[in-house]
């Protein structure tokens, strides 16, 4: 056997072209340094799958743009022309019984000589469906307004019939619910109140940066 000068030993070769063992005995577990058979080696785990592919991007986040001081200005504009209003209904419900007795003589001019249970069933449906129509009004004004606000351009057109049935009830209602005398002149400068500032505030909804704003939602 032939030994290189670095110490370590060449295998030999027989004829054949194949390598003979080395000499001597071969090395086992037990002739470790410290006598105890050597360990095995570390085992390899497998790498996690990889997730598959997605053809689906997420969603971005849209961001809300702050609403431009028209928007802001018509909110606040039509929720004023509420207060208005239902303070006029506050007031007729709280003076209701001098508002039927009014009723009362109004239906017994139309009707002469009815019943005087038809009467007063004709008075509390006159006062009560006037009362209620003009409530069924701005509920649906109010409806609308919060649409608007929620970015729906749509609803702004929506509130102009709404807007122009609330006066057409309004005007039917004004026999009804004006008392005479200055509490009549309260009523109609609530009334007139209500329907300019509702109606100014509709036109803030119309202006270029009012439709910038709810445009901006509307999916590129």
């Amino acid at each position: 056997m032939a030994h290189e000068s670095d110490g370590q030993e060449r295998l030999r070769t027989d004829p054949s072209g194949t390598a003979s063992p080395p000499d001597g005995p071969i090395p086992t577990q037990s002739d470790s340094p410290t006598g105890q058979p050597a360990p095995p080696p570390p085992t390899q785990h497998a790498p996690p799958p990889r997730p598959g592919f997605s053809y689906s991007a997420p969603a971005p986040i849209a961001v809300i743009p702050p609403a431009p001081g028209t928007i802001r200005h018509g909110r606040t504009l039509w929720l004023v022309s509420f207060v208005a209003g239902l303070a006029v209904l506050v007031g007729s419900f709280l003076t209701r019984d001098g508002h039927l007795e009014r009723l009362r003589s109004v239906v017994e001019e139309m009707a002469p000589g009815g019943d005087a249970e038809a009467v007063t069933t004709a008075t509390g449906i006159v006062f009560w469906g006037s009362g209620g129509a003009l409530l069924l009004v701005m509920l649906l004004e109010a409806v609308m307004l919060g649409v608007v606000l929620g970015r729906q351009g749509w609803a702004r057109w929506a509130l102009v019939p709404l807007l122009a049935g609330h006066a057409l009830v309004m005007l039917v209602a004004t026999a009804f619910l004006v008392p005479d005398g200055e509490g009549g002149s309260y009523v109609m400068l609530l009334w007139g109140a209500e329907l300019l500032l509702a109606l100014i505030g509709l036109v803030l909804f119309f202006l270029p940066s009012s439709g910038a704003w709810l445009k901006s939602s509307r999916p590129a």
